[in-house]
């Protein structure tokens, strides 16, 4: 069995990945998806940590991140099309809906 500090290791690269995406990037779509591969990174190192410490609680913590990123993807996405229906662009520097 592999050490987990691989796995480890590529939590941190895709976990750095997705804040670089979320503090660079304008596009709200682009910012969605980073926040996807930040929740991505954290569930691989539950389940690597639930691995190698031969317990399942990694992997049912990963599942409930799942659950809660496909929510966030849906609410998401639906907040994104309405915005881009009232101002028809999804670049968030042009975005103040909350000041009318």
């Amino acid at each position: 069995m592999m050490e987990p500090s691989a796995y480890l290791l590529l939590s941190g690269i895709l976990f750095g990945i997705g804040v670089v995406g979320v503090v660079v990037r304008k596009n709200a779509l682009i910012i969605l998806m980073s926040v996807e591969i930040m929740l991505n990174g954290v569930n691989v190192a539950f389940i690597a940590v639930g691995s190698h410490l031969g317990d399942a609680t990694g992997s049912v913590f990963a599942f409930m991140v799942m659950t809660v990123a496909a929510a966030e993807a849906a609410v998401g996405l639906a907040i994104l099309i309405a915005i881009f229906r009232l101002k028809e662009t999804v670049d968030i520097t042009e975005l103040s809906v909350l000041k009318w």
